[in-house]
């Protein structure tokens, strides 16, 4: 007669003289320890030998799951492979399982860090929301509500963080199952829109010639440090990502040439074009990263991190429009509506749209020239870059005061 669980019920934990069997149907069977204790067995035979392979025990497992596995097993065991070898495969596969955070680092060291210029940013940001969470979970265990979970709670704080972190666990999560460190990529259908209600807000705010004039009356008259003035000035007048500049190193100004060397790996499009971006350096410009050069200590870096010789962290040009709008409120009855660092490469594009062509415009900012032109085209722009930037500085000069440590231009 089958087994049933009305019987393993009865007979679970109860002693008995000595251990005994009883067959269910499918070479299934329990064996019943003197203490009661009761275990799924799988009797078959490989290679014309009888063995018997344990399957669990009552009630962790019940009769219904030990059904299950038996099928599963014997259906393996039709293919060729020893159920005792099944299991043991999936148990080493359980114990040296990729966690999320073995996944990510082997996606950032073999794909993020030569592809992506802002890949600093990227372990900062899964080292803060991503690692403590889950990245000690095995990655092949980590369920979508899992994620989702994750992701709902800080799209509600940030949004826009979010969408980033979806969208580069989404392209981890690919990387690891095209390698088959994984079986599948719970993100790949998830969209930040419609499943996590971001909406895709493009920025348009730009700076007035007013608003330019009170920010630079707050860069020269506040007590904000140097080298953000600094950096302030250089990303309104070169247009660029605000990255760009704070990971730019002293050997990447050549003040013989005159040129500002950006490498591909410090920005967005480096990692498609392998080129690097260069911008002339007029010698009024020169002027103010020379200053930043001594605010810099002996470091290699441009702008450096306070008190270190490391890079300008990702944040800490975050709260810069803030203090410049705090200033103006406080000391000139100014309320200035809200901007941010990146709004001023938007600032910077708006008016060289009246000083020079727009092909020249879009490559003093680094943006790829369309179509064709940017496989035929190899010419640098240079001269001409320099003869906007020129334009662009007399402009702003006749704005407002740009200042430099200790004096004003």
């Amino acid at each position: 007669m089958s087994l049933s669980d009305t019987w393993l019920k009865a007979n679970n934990g109860k002693t008995r003289l000595k251990a005994e069997e009883k067959a269910d149907r499918d070479g299934l069977s329990v064996r019943l320890s003197a203490k009661g204790r009761i275990v799924f067995q799988m009797r078959y035979r490989y290679y014309n030998k009888p063995a018997r392979l344990d399957l669990g025990s009552y009630p962790l497992i019940s009769l219904k799951e030990a059904r299950i596995e038996n099928q599963r097993l014997r259906a393996r065991l039709e293919q060729g492979y020893d159920p005792k070898v099944v299991k043991e495969l999936e148990k080493q596969a359980i114990v040296n399982a990729d966690s999320i955070k073995d996944i990510f680092n082997q996606w950032y060291n073999a794909y993020c860090k030569k592809n992506k210029a802002s890949h600093t940013e990227i372990l900062r940001s899964f080292e803060i929301h991503i690692l403590p969470k889950l990245g000690h979970l095995p990655a092949e265990r980590v369920t979508l509500h899992a994620w989702l979970d994750l992701f709902e709670k800080k799209a509600q704080e940030a949004p826009a963080t979010t969408a980033r972190l979806l969208t580069n666990a989404k392209q981890m999560l690919k990387w690891a199952v095209k390698r088959q460190l994984i079986s599948v990529n719970h993100l790949a259908d998830i969209n930040a829109k419609h499943d996590l209600q971001i909406k895709n807000n493009v920025g348009n705010r730009s700076l007035t010639h007013e608003e330019i004039r009170y920010l630079f009356l707050a860069i020269d008259k506040s007590r904000m440090a140097a080298k953000n003035k600094i950096f302030l000035n250089l990303c309104l007048f070169y247009g660029c990502r605000n990255g760009e500049l704070r990971l730019s190193e002293k050997i990447h100004f050549d003040f013989n040439t005159m040129v500002w060397t950006v490498p591909p790996e410090n920005h967005k499009m480096g990692h498609t074009t392998k080129k690097p971006l260069l911008r002339p350096i007029i010698p009024e410009v020169k002027l103010l990263i020379e200053e930043a050069f001594k605010l810099s200590g002996g470091g290699e870096y441009v702008f450096n991190k306070s008190g270190t010789i490391n890079p300008m962290g990702t944040n800490s040009q975050l709260p810069l429009p803030y203090n410049i709008r705090q200033w103006l409120r406080k000391n000139e009855g100014y309320e200035m509506p809200h901007w941010s660092v990146h709004d001023l490469r938007r600032t910077a594009r708006t008016n060289l749209s009246e000083l020079t062509e727009p092909h020249i415009a879009e490559i003093m900012l680094g943006h790829k020239l369309p179509g064709q032109w940017q496989v035929y085209d190899h010419y640098d722009y240079l001269k001409e870059q320099a003869a906007a930037y020129s334009k662009w500085w007399s402009r702003m000069t006749s704005i407002g005061t740009i200042q430099i440590t200790g004096s004003l231009v």
